[in-house]
């Protein structure tokens, strides 16, 4: 096996950048459930599992809560959790809907309280940092209509880009606002540390697009278009991520300034990963494309390691590629696949 010459930060950069890194880097999605099964089968901790596995997963900003005294169990936003059960793993999921009794952006102006970006405490994230200038650092985050649905309710938020377009532009107007103003403290606070910037929103599904074209241009596009300046700006790149099939809409994300798109499912229609990297691979680095869906949860090992040997030939091919799972290892994925995957990533992602 050849030899590393790079440290994780300077792999992801040379892929950012479009040189050439010693070996394709490799990052971790994964469940608690998950991680804690792998962990248990190779019977360590998870500093050591990243170790062992050749991983090059990013360090985490996070700035602490200073704010007002949340009852227990509430966020931010007023949202209340219940942890749901799903048979192979428990989910947080909201358990109020703070929004959904309201039908004008007066009755919220007058009700509903936004949460302030003086909260929370920035500082902490330089101690965050410390020791961790080897790894690629991610900080600031964007994903407006995420949390619109937490406070509106699913079928109410895809209702309001019909029947309450007022409420649903003033409200990602708020949120895309929060996201901007905490992400800019980020990069004042640790200026020039920051490599990758999450700037993301869930747009598709299994089969196609969830919002038509037209409304994703109109509602979200230029919010993140905001965020995606600023990120530039302050010299880190945007990471973006969407989950499903979202073919459509790549050209519009690009204009945007999507630099780096994840997950890359690509056994959905439209996602096919020679297609993708044909058209967009001059445009975006990809990310992900291992898929926990089919290959890592019933897949056998030779299966995993086939897939593994196709995404870096395909989406590897003249560099471009950050290899990870398509969003988060489920825990009923055996660990024997997992690390299969990150085996097979290290063996074979060296680049002559």
């Amino acid at each position: 096996m050849p030899k590393e010459t790079m440290t994780p930060r300077e792999r992801w950069l040379a892929v950012l950048q479009r040189k050439q890194p010693d070996r394709v880097p490799m990052d971790y999605w994964a469940t608690g459930e998950a991680t804690a099964k792998l962990l248990k089968y190779l019977g360590c901790d998870f500093d050591t599992m990243l170790r062992r596995l050749h991983i090059d997963r990013p360090a985490f900003t996070d700035p602490k809560y200073i704010g007002p005294t949340l009852a227990e169990n509430i966020d931010i936003w007023g949202l209340q959790y219940r942890q749901v059960d799903y048979g192979t793993g428990n989910y947080s999921e909201a358990a109020n809907r703070p929004l959904s009794q309201f039908e004008s952006v007066e009755e919220i102006e007058k009700q509903y309280r936004w949460p302030s970006v003086d909260w929370f405490d920035f500082s902490v994230l330089r101690d965050q940092i410390k020791g961790q200038e080897h790894r690629p650092i991610q900080g600031g985050y964007s994903e407006p209509l995420l949390v619109y649905k937490w406070l509106r309710g699913d079928e109410q938020a895809y209702c309001d880009f019909f029947e309450y377009p007022d409420i649903l532009e003033y409200c990602l107007g708020k949120i895309f606002a929060f996201s901007y103003e905490m992400t800019r403290r980020t990069f004042e606070t640790i200026p020039g540390q920051v490599m990758i910037t999450y700037i993301a929103e869930d747009l598709g599904g299994q089969q196609s697009l969830l919002l038509s074209r037209e409304h994703i241009q109109r509602f979200l596009l230029p919010g993140m278009k905001r965020m995606m300046q600023l990120t530039k700006q302050s010299g880190s790149y945007v990471f973006t991520h969407s989950d499903g099939a979202i073919r459509e809409i790549i050209p519009d994300l690009i204009a945007t300034g999507t630099e780096v798109l994840n997950p890359i499912q690509w056994r959905l229609p439209g996602m096919e990963r020679e297609g993708l990297k044909r058209d967009f691979g001059d445009k975006l680095i990809f990310h992900g494309a291992v898929d926990n869906q089919t290959t890592l949860p019933w897949g056998t090992v030779a299966d995993v390691r086939n897939e593994v040997a196709d995404n870096l030939r395909i989406l590897g091919a003249g560099g471009g590629y950050i290899f990870a799972p398509c969003h988060n290892i489920q825990a009923v994925s055996p660990p024997e696949n997992v690390v299969a995957m990150y085996e097979a990533g290290y063996e074979l992602g060296w680049v002559d």
